[in-house]
């Protein structure tokens, strides 16, 4: 796989290598291995230990995040198997140089692009084909108690979201600022 780094160094986006013919393809989603050798590391820098995976379905203009866990921060995998998402992760982490800024990236069918994103950013996307199915794999488990967002539309961040009007739950449309949120995950040099 290709890893390309992202401007926020923690964050990466995979480009696996795709071995197609008549009959379809094949590729290598991730390798912990060979991504721990290219810079992906999960918390405290150990390779990705996957331990959870999840399924998204929606709509063209579903707009979701942007979310985090903490404490029980979550790095995550994520790609797309079927549409297109604007995909989106901030850094939160108190004291990190980054704080408050944001990659983006296109997530799709075609290009079979990965990203990596580890504990301690807000992550989030939008729909941009009339439905897409949204896979991420986890390296902590989900816990609900330790859920937080932030604003998707928070004028600190700027991200220019390529949706005009976004169909988004009420949590996220009552989810704070950056700078009001209560719980933040700190950064570790």
């Amino acid at each position: 796989m290709k890893i390309v780094e992202t401007e926020i160094p923690e964050i990466v986006v995979l480009e696996p290598r795709v071995f197609g013919d008549p009959r379809g393809f094949f590729l290598e989603a991730f390798n912990a291995k060979a991504g721990h050798e290219a810079g992906v590391k999960g918390g405290g820098g150990a390779p990705v230990s996957i331990v959870q995976i999840n399924h998204s379905h929606s709509v063209r203009d579903t707009l979701r995040g942007l979310h985090y866990q903490e404490p029980h921060g979550q790095g995550k995998m994520i790609w797309v198997v079927s549409g297109a998402v604007y995909d989106v992760a901030v850094d939160i982490r108190r004291g990190s140089p980054t704080f408050g800024r944001y990659v983006s990236v296109e997530l799709s069918e075609e290009n079979h692009r990965a990203v990596w994103i580890p504990s301690g950013f807000a992550h989030g996307f939008a729909v941009l084909s009339e439905q897409a199915d949204f896979m991420y794999a986890c390296d902590d488990y989900y816990a609900p108690e330790c859920e937080h967002a932030i604003r998707w539309d928070d004028p600190q961040i700027g991200i220019p979201w390529p949706v005009s009007e976004p169909i988004i739950s009420e949590r996220d449309g009552d989810a704070p600022l950056l700078s009001d949120a209560a719980v933040l995950p700190g950064y570790v040099d």
